[in-house]
Order: C-alpha cells, then sequence, then structure tokens
C-alpha cells in the first residue's frame, strides 16, 4: 500500500514556529498533509495558558482552587462576580487567532521559499468550550457560564478562518474532558453523556467552513505523558467519532484516537470493526511511541491492522512538553511508521 499519512496532534516542543515548520518540513514531507506551528511558548501546556483569559475578566473572581490532574499545578478556578449575571458574562479575544495569525505569516512565507510543501495545509489545534469551562470554572458555575466561553471560542474560530485562507486552512478540536466523562475518569457539568458532548461538537464543527479541513482529536489527557485514565479499550473512542460524524452540518477530514504503548493486543483495537466513517474521513491511530520506537510502534500497527487498515499514524497526544533533543529520533519513527 502508499504510504500511510503523518499527523501531527499540536504541540511539538521546539523552540518556535519557523523552527517547527521547517523541521517538519525536512523530516516529513509530504508525508503529513498538515502541520501544526508547535504551540510554543505560552501555548506549551495546552489550555493552561487561557488563565489570563480568566483573570482578565471583571465579571469572574478567584474562586476554589485543587489539583484535578494530579500533576501539582496550582490553578485557581473561577466564580461570577457577587451580583453578576451569567448571561451578562462575555470573554473578549482567547488567543488562538491572533496566534495562528502570526504563524500563518511564517508558514506562508516558507512554503514560498520551497522548505514547506506547496499542498501543505497551516493546522490550528482549539480546545473544546467544556475542556476550558471543566477546567478553570468552580463546579456549581461550569454550566452557567459555558454558553459565554462557547460564544467566544466560535468567534476565535471565525478569526481564524478570516486569518488563514480556507484551502490551506484545517482546525482540529481537541476533546479530551468529553471522552474521560464518558468513561467514568471525571464527572462532567451536564448530564446527558455522550449525547450532550455530540451536540456540543457539531456546533464547533459547524464553525469551520467548508472549503477548510475539519478534524477531532481524541484524548484521555496527558500529564506527566500520563493518561488520566487508561482506555479499556477503543469502544468510546470509536462511539465518539461515529457520533461525530454523523452530527457533523460538514465533511469531517480525520478523527485521531490513542493508543497506550502497552496495547499492541488485538482486543484493544477490536471496538473499531464498528466504525462508520465516510470514504472522505480518515482514521488516524496514535499508536507512536517515542520509548519503544519503531519496534513497539510496529507491534501496534500489526495489532490494529487485524481490525482495521487504511489509518494514519501520530503519537497520542501532542509532545510539546517532550525534550526537544528526543524530537528528531520520534519525527524518523513516524516515518518508518507510515511505510509500514
Amino acid at each position: 500500500m502508499a504510504d500511510r499519512h503523518i499527523h501531527f496532534v499540536g504541540s511539538i516542543g521546539l523552540e518556535d514556529a519557523e523552527t517547527v515548520f521547517r523541521a517538519l518540513g525536512e523530516a516529513v514531507g509530504t508525508r503529513a498533509p498538515r502541520y501544526p506551528d508547535g504551540e510554543p511558548g505560552a501555548r506549551d501546556y495546552w489550555i493552561r495558558w487561557q488563565k489570563a483569559v480568566f483573570d482578565a475578566n471583571p465579571d469572574l473572581v478567584p474562586g476554589e482552587s485543587k489539583d484535578p490532574y494530579g500533576d501539582r499545578i496550582d490553578r485557581p478556578y473561577y466564580r461570577l462576580r457577587d451580583g453578576v449575571s451569567p448571561e451578562a458574562v462575555e470573554f473578549g479575544p482567547l488567543g488562538y487567532a491572533a496566534a495562528a495569525a502570526e504563524s500563518y505569516a511564517i508558514f506562508r512565507r516558507l512554503k514560498e521559499q520551497g522548505a514547506v510543501p506547496p499542498a501543505t495545509r497551516f493546522q490550528v489545534s482549539l480546545p473544546s468550550a467544556v475542556a476550558v469551562t471543566w477546567g478553570f470554572v468552580v463546579p456549581a458555575e461550569s454550566a452557567l457560564l459555558e454558553p459565554a466561553y462557547e460564544r467566544a471560542m466560535l468567534a476565535e474560530a471565525a478569526a481564524v478562518a478570516a486569518a488563514v485562507p480556507a484551502d490551506e486552512l484545517a482546525i482540529q478540536w481537541d476533546v479530551c474532558q468529553e471522552v474521560l466523562g464518558a468513561d467514568g475518569g471525571i464527572e462532567l457539568f451536564y448530564d446527558d453523556g455522550i449525547e450532550g458532548s455530540l451536540a456540543r461538537l457539531a456546533r464547533l464543527s459547524a464553525a469551520v467552513p467548508e472549503a477548510a479541513q475539519l478534524g477531532f482529536h481524541l484524548c484521555y489527557g496527558d500529564p506527566g505523558h500520563k493518561h488520566i485514565i487508561e482506555p479499556r479499550d477503543t469502544a468510546t473512542t470509536t462511539a465518539f467519532a461515529n457520533g461525530i460524524c454523523a452530527g457533523a452540518p460538514r465533511r469531517v477530514d480525520w478523527i485521531h484516537l490513542p493508543a497506550p504503548r502497552d496495547r499492541d493486543d488485538e482486543a484493544y483495537y477490536a471496538p473499531l470493526a464498528g466504525l462508520e466513517l465516510a470514504p472522505e474521513t480518515e482514521l488516524i491511530l496514535g499508536l507512536v511511541h517515542h520509548t519503544d520506537g519503531i519496534e513497539g510502534t510496529r507491534r501496534r500497527m500489526d495489532a490494529a491492522i487485524k481490525t482495521v487498515d487504511g489509518f494514519g499514524v501520530a503519537t497520542e497526544c501532542g509532545f510539546g512538553r517532550r525534550d526537544p533533543a528526543t524530537i528528531p529520533e520520534l519525527l524518523k519513527i513516524h516515518v518508518e511508521a507510515a511505510g509500514h
């Protein structure tokens, strides 16, 4: 078969966007149809940089503190200021579109110089509103404040689409808390389970222009390079993948789901037999792991192939917090896996 596509979830762990684009151009070339900017600087730890957005909102004040991820990060959780109605809360720009515009200018210049392949799209990874609301709002007020943050995120997606030509753009929605909630790893602030999550993800899908690509990263978290809970198998992510594709009001171009390092057994991948993806939707399996290299990656691929083939390859989450010295070898593993 032809080489498999390589996919990058978002964070890369190199110094800046130009370094990332050049590294991907040299190491993987056209094998990856989309390049992210690597989420450098303040964005290097997924949604944590959104703390500044909550700090700056005059309608919110710090509430309780807790440690939901077990990684000993002190993070405040916010609540409504006394006397403020949740309907009155508005968030300003979240920063994702501004970062995308800055990185796209670099991406475009490197394309013109030949350092980035001409058909490559610029990928922008955005968190779901559920993720940020769950991560920054006190539980008693999460449901009240989610609509305000969702409005801001939809506006942010529109601003990204205004900054990047649609035929060069790919937007990925990062879906973590929803998956964890469905598997009992956390308690969500709504009680309609997977269906409630899918309705929210359909609204996010609608924000992506038709000419742009749309994808989803299904995740079990990655604090300290360890899942918040370990998936039993791919049943939950298969249910999400099918529901996302059935509910989206437009084409879904890819679905990415993780494969833990120790899961090279056929049982883990067996639920993928129930996938109901459209022909234009690519399945991407996050089964590339640096710690056991190409040998372990091939074992996981061989187990998956017993159930499903034709998938792209990726790591199970971003690798922005990895030692930069390991990244060239990790990219090499991607390339070798793509030819397997």
